[in-house]
C-alpha cells in the first residue's frame, strides 16, 4: 500500500483529538493524531506496542510512572499493556505505529 495524503478518513476519537489512518498491513497500522491544545487522552492501556513521534507542538506524555513534556521531534515507544496518557500543551500532530494491527483504527 502506498499513500501520499492519508489512506483513511479523519475521525474524532476524543474531544479535540482526531485520528487519520495513514497506512496498514496485516500486522501494523500507522496513524496521525491531531490534538487541539488542552485536549487529553486519559490513562489507558492496550495489548498493542505503540511507537510514535511528535511532529509539531508540545505534549505532556505519561508512560507508566514517567512523565515528560515532549516537543516536536521527540519520539517514544510504549510496550503493550503499559498504562499511558497524554495532554496537549499546544496544538499537536503526532504519528504513531501500532503493532499488532489495531483493527478499531481501520477505516470503517
Amino acid at each position: 500500500m502506498f499513500s501520499s495524503s492519508g489512506a483513511g478518513p479523519r475521525r474524532r476519537v476524543l474531544d479535540g483529538i482526531d485520528m487519520t489512518p495513514l497506512a496498514w498491513g496485516a500486522k501494523s497500522i500507522l496513524v496521525r493524531f491531531d490534538l487541539q491544545q488542552g485536549s487529553a487522552i486519559p490513562s489507558h492501556h492496550h495489548p498493542h506496542e505503540q511507537t510514535g513521534m511528535l511532529v509539531s507542538g508540545r505534549l505532556r506524555l505519561t508512560i507508566g510512572a514517567e512523565t515528560v513534556e515532549a516537543v516536536a521531534g521527540a519520539s517514544w515507544s510504549i510496550p503493550g499493556d503499559v498504562p499511558h496518557a497524554a495532554e496537549a500543551l499546544s496544538d499537536c500532530v503526532a504519528v504513531e505505529l501500532f503493532t499488532p494491527l489495531r483493527e478499531d483504527y481501520l477505516p470503517k
